[in-house]
């Protein structure tokens, strides 16, 4: 287990970006975890282009800033990959985690002009969320692979906070689907 990470997520309004942003951290606090989970929003409206931060330490965290060297970067829609660059500060040996199907993206790695050192999984979040929540809400699946990337956590801390914070709001087959969801998610990722 590693002893801090940054992250930087990039989606767009109303695909859930800040709500897996917030459920990471949640799942990183109940394990014990200094964490930070915060948006940063342009236009508010549906399907604009919104990034969202975590940080998360084994120390307390005084910085309050968004996150300019990423260890970590979640891409919730590929089609963001054509109009930002999602490695703008990203050092070698970050990680870019982006929503598509492995099979079917392409040559991720180049779209990107990720780094030789530099880390590239894809995972199929919006598929695996059709098939177990019946809608494309992709954060759940995207927790999965960002638990599985990060190291900070065991997936089973993420399931058993997501179990506990969820049925409280929700139905069991939501909650059940939400689980299903992010351990799939932490499966199924693929890296490039």
């Amino acid at each position: 287990m590693v002893d801090a990470i940054a992250i930087r997520w990039h989606g767009r309004g109303g695909q859930g970006t800040v709500t897996a942003c917030k459920v990471f951290a949640e799942a990183c606090l109940s394990d014990g975890h200094y964490v930070q989970a915060f948006p940063e929003y342009g236009p508010e409206r549906a399907g604009a282009p919104i990034k969202a931060y975590n940080r998360v330490n084994t120390k307390p965290l005084r910085g309050h800033y968004p996150v300019l060297r990423p260890d970590i970067v979640v891409v919730v829609d590929s089609t963001l990959l054509d109009c930002i660059d999602v490695t703008e500060g990203a050092p070698d040996g970050a990680a870019f985690i982006v929503n598509c199907n492995p099979k079917n993206c392409g040559d991720l790695r180049a779209k990107i002009k990720a780094k030789p050192t530099q880390r590239v999984v894809a995972v199929d979040a919006s598929h695996i969320s059709i098939a177990t929540l019946g809608r494309p809400m992709p954060n759940a699946p995207l927790i999965g692979t960002v638990t599985k990337v990060s190291d900070m956590l065991s997936l089973q801390a993420v399931l058993d906070d997501i179990k506990v914070n969820f049925s409280k709001k929700f139905s069991q087959k939501v909650t059940q689907g939400n689980l299903e969801a992010t351990r799939r998610g932490y499966e199924e990722g693929v890296e490039l």
